[in-house]
């Protein structure tokens, strides 16, 4: 079980965000604004030995910062957002260890598994990560795209893991209806995915403890790496130190 860290990035700003108050028209719900640069954060984690954490552009405006990043850290960190067949590999010239994408691969609703043969053949299945972030509907978890605005017809099963897995070497999966919230993790979706046997998957969404954590450690049985954010003392949260967390789970 490792602590992946990231790099949220919004009009060019490092933020934490409420994850469901995005859209399209209205400034998001921010939790947390950085004064420091994009490039600081990377800087941080590379001299922490913590790779493998993800730069998430929320929208347009993020390019510059996230090249600043990658350079900052170059085959550090992941880049999603925006990520499609035409700039996979220009980002990962940039810098990126991999790229992240849901957006792109979806058509009408569904995974189309004939752009993510594309995009694999491209790239590579190791250097791609699928984000499978979803929200609570129908009793169920489904995967939801453009900034977790748009639901899908895919649900989180392990049939789904299983079909997918083959694409990438990775999942990202944000909980995103707890995403900034800071009042406890998904616990069934944690259980989906602690149940599932595959490829490893890091969760997102709602982490406010170190019981938090412990939890997700219990049903994963330290399989499930975690991304913490608007908790975290480094994003002005109250709950979480980041100097702890870079210990305990590098």
């Amino acid at each position: 079980m490792r602590f992946r860290p990231c790099i949220d990035l919004h009009q060019g700003i490092v933020k934490q965000i409420v994850g469901s108050s995005l859209n399209d028209t209205d400034l998001p719900q921010t939790n947390f604004q950085a004064e420091r640069p994009a490039e600081w954060f990377a800087e941080c984690y590379r001299r922490d030995r913590l790779a493998g954490g993800h730069i998430i552009q929320l929208g347009p405006g993020n390019e510059a910062a996230a090249r600043a990043a990658l350079a900052a850290w170059p085959g550090g960190m992941q880049l999603g957002g925006g990520v499609s067949l035409d700039n996979a590999a220009d980002w990962l010239d940039a810098g990126a260890q991999a790229v992240i994408v849901t957006s792109w691969v979806f058509h009408d609703g569904v995974v189309d598994e004939q752009r993510l043969g594309q995009l694999r053949r491209r790239i590579g299945r190791d250097r791609l990560v699928l984000d499978l972030s979803c929200r609570h509907r129908d009793g169920g978890y489904r995967i939801v795209t453009d900034r977790w605005q748009r639901f899908t017809r895919e649900t989180i099963t392990p049939e789904l893991l299983d079909r997918l897995s083959g694409f990438a070497f990775e999942f990202l999966i944000h909980a995103v209806d707890v995403e900034g919230k800071c009042q406890g993790i998904e616990t069934p979706l944690v259980d989906i995915i602690g149940n599932w046997a595959g490829i490893p998957v890091t969760y997102a969404g709602g982490i406010r403890s170190l019981e938090d954590i412990e939890q997700i450690e219990r049903a994963g049985k330290g399989a499930i790496d975690f991304t913490v954010g608007s908790a975290l003392d480094i994003f002005g949260g109250k709950d979480l130190v980041y100097r702890e967390l870079a210990d305990l789970y590098r």
